[in-house]
């Protein structure tokens, strides 16, 4: 039995097709090549086309179904990861109402602001578990305020996976996961958070009919089945956010367990049974796969959002013309500090992580008859690099502390630089499991349709690529995370 895994990232789709019985990806492929458009028609404003989504799905598939390592009637089920945070509006025909409002959107921290004014810190903290800041409730504010007109239009109020799950099988439905991540759900009251929606006027009957993550979320209609080349009637049976799905594909699902990531954005993502709240809102709690009434299933989030996306801004910068393997070797190529070159990675909209502010990224000490484009790769990763140490700090001040991350060998951990530089920083081991994004939805497909009765938990370490331990006696990576941040503060004291 084939399961097809569908993940819904900001720059691509990724798309994996997973046998159950020898428990392998048959084929992974991505759509498209270069990186995907984020629209900013306004300076703080992220936008992507929930039609463009669909359209490099089903060029992705047809990259699938042209390899000849798969048979359409061979897949059992579909699962999907997806951007967490956007904001997809749907009228009365299933029409997209615009363009989805992402993740990294700025647009919506004043109205974020007035919801936590309004409902009070008890309310968000005891029952949010977050400040709305600019997730997806503080985006239906803006639309509010700012397009009245749009909210008379509104038939469902969706996240991006709502939505593509939604365009395959015309049916709505919605997850506690992808409800708490949007700042919509009462954790204490294990319901719709029908304060906030009294407080804006809001119908309930906007949120589509709430199901498990592992579980039937509607079957593919024939036209969806046309556009993908597969049959009608294969069942949706996985739905979760790219964190979550990060978290899943990595076994990171028990209290004590972490998992990180650094794509567009860099997350921690540590799994927890408590209800917890950051006070200073920086740090913020979702739903985890499993999360029930009865099973509390947490993960505490911290994000940066500029990580992966400055690497492929210094990129660009520098001409293009080189790959990324070869830009990690010339960064490797220096010493920890790129001989005093810094980067603070904050470029990349309003961050959760310096209280719902946006800073704008610096390049610090740039030297014209000393620095070259290999300083500029380097700083660039060590930044990042930086930023997580900045984050994981905080962490701490929730009694939040990793004894062992696990995170998938892609992008940035690909690094010898930053790999090091993360371990040191983080005074923890790594482990890179063999995973990716799409194999998880895969997998958790399998396991949402009943066929696959193991946790991702104990197939793991079976997919171990390398492991890393920190060097006690390397005292170097410490000394220069001290100068970047005190450069750091004195530029963005805290207000």
């Amino acid at each position: 039995m084939l399961y097809l895994g569908i993940d819904l990232g900001t720059s691509s789709i990724k798309l994996s097709v997973w046998e159950a019985e020898s428990r392998k990806s048959l084929i992974t492929v991505q759509y498209p090549d270069t990186e995907a458009t984020i629209l900013s028609p306004q300076p703080g404003w992220a936008e992507q086309s929930p039609d463009t989504w669909w359209e490099y799905i089903c060029k992705a598939m047809q990259r699938a179904n042209a390899s000849g390592l798969i048979k359409a009637a061979q897949i059992k089920g579909i699962g999907i990861s997806y951007q967490m945070h956007g904001l997809v509006l749907v009228d009365k025909m299933g029409e997209c109402i615009g363009n989805s409002i992402i993740w990294c959107d700025s647009r919506a921290v004043e109205e974020g602001q007035q919801i936590f004014k309004r409902l009070g810190k008890h309310y968000c903290f005891e029952h949010l578990l977050n400040a709305p800041g600019n997730f997806t409730a503080a985006k239906l504010a803006w639309i509010q305020k700012h397009q009245p007109a749009t909210m008379q239009r509104i038939k469902w109020v969706m996240l991006p996976g709502d939505y593509i799950s939604f365009r395959m099988t015309g049916e709505a439905t919605t997850t506690i996961a992808a409800l708490s991540e949007g700042i919509f759900w009462d954790f204490q009251e294990h319901q719709l958070a029908v304060p906030l929606f009294q407080q804006f006027n809001w119908n309930t009957d906007w949120i589509p009919p709430i199901r498990p993550v592992l579980s039937e979320h509607g079957f593919l209609t024939r036209q969806a089945a046309k556009d993908l080349q597969l049959l009608p009637g294969i069942p949706i049976t996985y739905k979760a956010g790219d964190q979550m799905n990060n978290a899943w594909s990595l076994g990171v699902v028990a209290p004590g367990q972490v998992a990180a990531s650094a794509g567009t954005s860099g997350v921690i993502f540590a799994v927890t049974q408590e209800r917890v709240a950051d006070p200073l809102y920086r740090v913020n709690t979702f739903a985890h796969v499993q999360h029930t009434k009865e099973n509390s299933n947490l993960g505490i989030l911290m994000c940066i959002n500029g990580a992966g996306i400055l690497n492929k801004w210094v990129k660009q910068v520098t001409g293009n013309q080189m790959d990324y393997e070869r830009m990690n070797q010339l960064a490797a190529s220096l010493p920890p500090g790129a001989e005093g070159l810094f980067i603070f990675p904050f470029g990349n909209g309003t961050e959760r992580l310096l209280g719902n502010r946006k800073i704008n990224a610096e390049i610090r000490n740039i030297d014209f008859n000393r620095h070259s484009p290999a300083h500029l790769f380097r700083a660039a990763q060590e930044g990042i690099a930086f930023a997580f140490r900045y984050g994981l700090d905080m962490l701490k001040e929730v009694k939040i502390e990793a004894q062992l991350f696990r995170a998938g060998s892609t992008g940035l951990f690909l690094s010898k630089v930053f790999q090091k530089a993360f371990v040191q920083l983080s005074h923890a081991p790594l482990e890179l499991i063999e995973t990716s994004g799409s194999e998880g939805a895969a997998k958790g497909a399998a396991k949402g349709a009943g066929h696959w009765a193991t946790e991702i938990a104990d197939e793991s370490t079976s997919n171990l690529f390398q492991r890393f331990d920190p060097d006690e006696h390397d005292k170097q990576w410490e000394d220069c995370y001290l100068e970047w941040r005190e450069l750091f503060t004195k530029s963005n004291p805290i207000e």
